[in-house]
This record gives structure tokens, C-alpha cells and sequence, in this order.
């Protein structure tokens, strides 16, 4: 009994491990791990094994900004089963990043973008049976040299953040419930510019929607390109899509 009130406190409880193999990878990837279970002081019933792909979004109300956990991607891992003292389980995954996961591998300062892997034990006797890591997503090529033309353009990347909502490109929409916008600003003194620019990747195809605010210049007003590029796309279509943006 005394060993069950321990482990109901946290104390000589089953503990939980999750190993990734690859934490750093693309958004569409395979990411392959292991969750490691060690079990306690005491044989335990473990009801489930839940893996969350999580994020963080930001929230805009009348009474400010705020972020919460947003849930990309949910699995339950096993059946329920019994772990005895002193036991070790170890029980591999193999999970598909959605599709819309946000971008994390961002070289700006003020990144709110982030993505890890929780997960969590169902278990009758343990205060917090939870293991978070952080996962690395890296932006597609074709993402990736857009980001790097339009700051060859003279734009410098200034923020990042998830947004909550649903993102529509007139022939491409959003689906998971939140979405990415990376900002860029210019650094000139003269008509200056600021652009948001948001990836969905679907299948073989990455969607961008750029929205450009000339509030900051003579020319005000904001306007949304919206483009569609094959992950194999050529230098002179990548160049095109992001001259549309520029010419603004």
C-alpha cells in the first residue's frame, strides 16, 4: 500500500522515455522513434500510450494575445497492458508529419514556432507520466529558396508565429486548424513593405500565400498573391512565383 501511495505522488512510478531517431527532418517526413518504458516500484496497468504531435498557437481576442497547445496529430500507440517492477518495454513508431506541421527551422530572432513530440501514459498510479521532445522541421528546397530570394531581395525575416484559423488561397485552402505566417520587412526607407508569407504543403505540391502590406510607404494597401510550386520545381519557376510577390 505505502508502495501505491508513492507511486501515486510520482515516486517509484513507471517512467516514460521516447527516443526519436530523426528530430530533425522535413515537413511530409517519416518521423521514427521508440518509446521506453521503465517500469516502477510496483506492477502497474497501462490503459494506453498516447503520441501527440504538438504546436503552439497564437490566440488574438479583444483582451490581447495569448498562445495555447494545439494537437497536429494523435495516435494511441498500444493496447492496454501490465508493466512489472523493474520491468523494460520498448515500443517503436513510425509516424507521417502532417502535411501542414509548421516550419521551425527559422533563422529569426523572434520565433514562436515551435514542434514537439508528448507523450503520455495512461496509467492508474503516477502524478505526470509524460516525456515532450523537440522536433526540428526544416523548410522544403522549394521553401526554402523562396524564403532566400525574398531576402535577397532585401527583405530581413523579423517574426514567426502559428496562427489559429484556416488559411485560404482562393485555389488551395488550409485544413488542420492553424497555420504559419513568416514575416518579412524591408529595410528601406522609402516605400517600405512587409511580407507574410504562409506554406501548405499538399502531396507533391507546396501552395504559398503571400500577403504584402505597403501600409509602411506611399503605395498603401494590402494585397495576396497566391501561387502553387511542384516540390521539383526549376530555379526560373521559383523565380517567377516570387517576382509576382516582389512587383507589388
Amino acid at each position: 500500500m505505502f508502495k501505491k501511495l508513492k507511486a501515486s505522488l510520482g515516486i517509484g512510478a513507471a517512467k516514460v522515455d521516447t527516443i526519436l531517431e530523426n528530430p530533425e527532418l522535413f515537413q511530409g517526413d517519416k518521423l521514427i522513434g521508440a518509446v521506453h518504458i521503465q517500469g516502477g516500484d510496483i506492477e502497474q496497468k497501462i490503459d494506453a500510450i498516447h503520441i501527440k504531435l504538438n504546436t503552439e498557437i497564437k490566440i488574438e481576442n479583444d483582451n490581447g494575445v495569448s498562445y495555447q497547445t494545439f494537437t497536429l496529430f494523435h495516435t494511441q500507440a498500444v493496447n492496454p497492458f501490465v508493466i512489472q517492477a523493474g520491468e523494460q518495454k520498448k515500443l517503436p513508431f513510425t509516424i507521417k508529419l502532417p502535411d501542414e506541421t509548421p516550419i521551425t527551422a527559422l533563422n529569426v530572432r523572434n520565433n514562436h514556432c515551435d514542434v514537439w513530440v508528448e507523450t503520455v501514459l495512461d496509467i492508474d498510479f503516477a502524478l505526470d507520466p509524460t516525456d515532450r521532445d523537440l522536433l526540428i522541421v526544416k523548410p522544403l528546397p522549394v521553401a526554402g529558396a523562396i524564403i532566400q530570394q525574398v531576402e535577397q531581395a532585401g527583405f530581413n525575416m523579423v517574426k514567426a508565429d502559428v496562427e489559429k484559423g484556416f488559411l485560404n488561397g482562393g485555389h488551395f485552402k488550409s485544413h488542420s486548424g492553424c497555420y504559419q505566417e513568416i514575416e518579412f520587412r524591408s529595410s528601406g526607407f522609402i516605400n517600405k513593405k512587409e511580407i507574410e508569407l504562409s506554406f501548405i504543403l499538399d502531396g507533391s505540391v507546396l501552395h504559398c500565400l503571400a500577403e504584402v502590406d505597403r501600409s509602411l510607404g506611399f503605395n498603401r494597401g494590402d494585397q495576396y498573391i497566391s501561387f502553387s510550386l511542384g516540390l521539383n520545381a526549376s530555379s526560373a519557376e521559383i523565380n517567377n512565383a516570387v517576382q509576382r510577390i516582389l512587383r507589388v
